[in-house]
């Protein structure tokens, strides 16, 4: 009788040892996974954190260096002439939009928006603004109309000298060449190219 009552004892501690061992690696698989998901979590977050910061900045090279394309025409009577200060009332980039800017040029030509691939990969850019006349590749002297394509000769943003856009509005019109700084960071802008008559209002 004893003997059967130690065999049922030993089975049953093995049994109870059993369910305590599963349950602890229960406990750790949980944990291991939660950990992860919050690593997961930390790291989406990081990518995203990421990815606003290309997006705020976008791919613009927002200085230039002050150089225009060959066959570019000042403008005889501008609205805003060289040396005086506008409002920007474009938003091409944050911190633009609201900033007060000295005008460095004024030229008359034809302004585009144009849709793109970039040369270095990436998603295709939609109805950017602007590309002048003259920088748009063996074109000739005529308004280029819309949907026709074209090659970039500017660089713009990164990826845009040599691609192939095609044409989505076109405006005769003055452009401006500018100076001005952000109103989000205080950065310093120099040279911008471009800005059109209609995007600068006068400092009252």
């Amino acid at each position: 009788m004893l003997r059967i009552n130690t065999r049922r004892l030993m089975l049953f501690v093995l049994l109870t040892f059993l369910l305590l061992l599963l349950g602890a690696c229960a406990n750790a698989n949980e944990e291991k996974n939660e950990s992860t998901g919050t690593n997961n979590t930390e790291e989406t977050q990081d990518n995203m954190d990421e990815d606003m910061e290309d997006m705020d900045h976008g791919n613009m090279d927002m200085s230039g260096s002050g150089e225009v394309p060959e066959g570019l025409k000042e403008a005889a009577s501008p609205a805003y002439e060289v040396g005086s200060k506008a409002i920007i009332e474009s938003d091409h980039m944050p911190g633009m939009k609201g900033a007060e800017s000295t005008i460095v040029g004024a030229y008359d030509t034809t302004v585009y928006t144009v849709s793109y691939t970039p040369t270095t990969g990436g998603e295709r850019v939609e109805d950017h603004k602007w590309v002048i006349h003259e920088e748009l590749e063996g074109v000739g002297q005529e308004t280029v109309k819309p949907g026709s394509e074209v090659t970039i000769n500017a660089e713009h943003m990164e990826g845009m000298d040599g691609a192939t856009a095609e044409i989505d509005s076109a405006e005769q019109t003055t452009v401006y060449m500018v100076d001005f700084t952000l109103t989000t960071n205080g950065e310093e802008v120099k040279n911008h190219k471009w800005v059109t008559e209609d995007e600068l209002s006068p400092i009252e």
